[in-house]
């Protein structure tokens, strides 16, 4: 009963997201799916206000992060399939950036363990995941109607 009540609440913040960003900019559509993942984190992980107040600053940080190591990979990626085969001489293989994002993982859990304990900054990644995966499921549903 409680997973189930746990699956409709989330289901309900995902199209309540979705709502607010229809009709909007896509950097207005961005800010508000951010905010609904910060709602959605902050739930799972139970923070408490003084908790969510000093671990989304290190989030943040660790998103930006992230987000500059995926662009990088997609930017290779695309040069390489533009590139001839045997012509490409890449000064980085993708599997580079992968190891790039387990490390920025490593840092920041450990940086999430002093604001929220060793325990829930192993489960943020989980949720986080978590919560793309329901992103994804929503807008695969918007698209098939």
């Amino acid at each position: 009963m409680v997973r189930l009540k746990h699956v409709i609440t989330t289901i309900c913040l995902i199209l309540f997201a979705s709502a607010v960003a229809m009709g909007q900019s896509n950097q207005e559509r961005f800010e508000a799916i951010e905010k609904q993942k910060a709602a959605y984190i902050s739930k799972q992980l139970r923070l408490t206000p003084a908790e969510a107040q000093r671990f989304f600053p290190l989030y943040n940080q660790y998103f930006k992060e992230i987000m500059d190591v995926k662009s990088k990979k997609n930017k290779r990626s695309a040069d390489m399939r533009n590139s001839p085969r045997n012509n490409f001489r890449g000064s980085q293989d993708i599997i580079e950036f992968d190891a790039q994002e387990v490390e920025i993982k490593k840092e920041y859990r450990s940086k999430f363990a002093e604001v929220i304990g060793q325990a829930r900054s192993s489960q943020f990644f989980a949720v986080e995941q978590e919560f793309i995966k329901l992103l994804y499921k929503e807008l695969e549903g918007r698209n098939k109607n």
